[in-house]
């Protein structure tokens, strides 16, 4: 998508500098006068950001993202609380809380601190080039943390903030999210079902349209699960396989070439990420790494695989459970297999009438601001996230951070006026969500 980002550039820069449109309210306008007034100060803000290392694992360097961050909300009169999570293992969640209107809807604002580059990743700084921002988190997501803090200020300068009901829940730990779930997205989950909107704020999604790129708008995400697919044989001589013994690897081999050909089904992928067998095969506590030994004349007693799984809702899930359930029952003679199913994983957020819903009041608000319509992105072009974990409970949208591209691979890059644009939309989408009343 790199290259896509060089044709909207030019219509970008006309948007930031154009007359807000007039069928903004006056407060409307002024949100979108402060964010380009402001957008400099954003990025920079943004840069101090990217440069200070927070891979998931680098717990120290999470918290001093939190400190950065921290002081932003408290100046636009949010509370603050810092969420410790070394009982799963991670830094923690911040969280920022401000109260509004008694009967206004309540906003739940997702995002997270952490990003995929550890400590010890050669890929650390901000480079800016042009419109772009090249650096570790500049679009996912801190990118997404600083269209947050743009579109509060602007609501804050239209006096639209001071009746609004948001909390803002920025994980510690979204990229390898700690162990258990049942503790590491307990309070996630737990404002889910306080909250009457989710709005995600991971990267806008984009594809090529008629007229070149378009913004699209994201209503389901899909669940990420993982499998383990154990597989155990009669050791024997060579010369005696394919009588009465097959062994583990041929016997995993079957299997995983079934799932290949009797799994598939619209908007669920199903991936082998790890595989190994021989005499003796090893599988490491943290499930990443595999050792194996054997002899090309010994039938192998032993294999593993490991691999996911994601869907669009609980019942794909379940159902292809049962399908992948029923090929492992099928063994060759002389070997024996076993599924299991991870159960730390990111649940689905499917797409409801709710959720699309949101997504015809985010046009309202593009149709307002002179912008194009945002169709339904397909789920399966995106990964799973936070959000899915309160979907359960309230009616959400995805993808309301800055356009990237290049996620997870030291190619990152932000588009810097996506980051205006997306405030600009988040600001007046959430001040008018905050002055409907609450139907709970």
């Amino acid at each position: 998508m790199i290259r896509r980002f060089l044709a909207p550039f030019a219509a970008l820069a006309l948007l930031a500098s154009a007359p807000a449109s007039a069928a903004l309210s006056p407060a409307e306008q002024t949100m979108v006068r402060t964010v380009d007034a402001e957008q400099a100060q954003t990025v920079a803000m943004l840069q101090r950001w990217v440069d200070q290392n927070s891979g998931t694992m680098n717990i120290a360097g999470v918290e001093a993202v939190r400190r950065m961050v921290e002081p932003e909300f408290r100046a636009l009169g949010f509370t603050t609380q810092w969420i410790d999570m070394s009982a799963a293992k991670r830094a923690g969640h911040l969280v920022a809380r401000h109260v509004g209107k008694k009967n206004g809807k309540r906003l739940l604002l997702i995002a997270h601190l952490d990003t995929v580059f550890e400590a010890d990743s050669p890929f650390q700084r901000w480079v800016r080039q042009g419109d772009q921002g090249h650096g570790p988190g500049a679009g996912d997501d801190k990118g997404g943390i600083a269209v947050i803090v743009a579109a509060l200020r602007a609501m804050k300068a239209a006096g639209t903030l001071k009746d609004a009901n948001i909390t803002v829940f920025l994980t510690g730990d979204e990229e390898d999210a700690g162990s258990p779930l049942s503790i590491s997205r307990r309070d996630l989950v737990a404002e889910g079902k306080k909250a009457d909107v989710a709005l995600d704020f991971e990267d806008l999604s984009q594809q090529d349209g008629p007229n070149g790129v378009v913004d699209m708008g994201s209503t389901a995400r899909r669940s990420a699960g993982s499998w383990t697919l154990t597989v155990t044989g009669r050791s024997a001589h060579s010369a005696g396989v394919g009588a009465n013994d097959y062994g583990a690897i041929y016997e995993l081999a079957r299997i995983i070439d079934q799932f290949r050909r009797e799994l598939p089904e619209d908007k669920l992928t199903y991936n082998v990420g790890l595989v190994g067998g021989g005499q003796t095969t090893t599988l490491d506590p943290a499930k990443i790494r595999l050792e194996a030994t054997g002899k090309t004349n010994i039938i192998a007693a032993s294999a593993v695989a490991r691999g996911d799984l994601r869907a669009i809702s609980q019942d794909q899930i379940d159902r292809v459970r049962a399908k992948m359930r029923a090929i492992v029952g099928q063994s060759l003679a002389g070997a024996k297999a076993e599924i299991s199913f991870d159960e730390d994983g990111y649940p689905p957020m499917p797409p409801t009438a709710g959720n699309r819903a949101l997504l015809a009041k985010l046009n309202v608000v593009n149709a307002d601001m002179g912008l194009a319509q945002m169709g339904e992105l397909d789920p399966a072009r995106r990964g799973a996230g936070d959000i899915s974990f309160v979907a359960a409970d309230v009616d959400g949208l995805v993808g309301l951070g800055p356009a990237s591209d290049g996620s997870h691979t030291d190619k990152e890059v932000v588009d810097i006026p996506s980051i205006a644009k997306q405030a600009k939309r988040a600001a007046i989408l959430m001040s008018r969500l905050a002055r409907e009343p609450r139907r709970r």
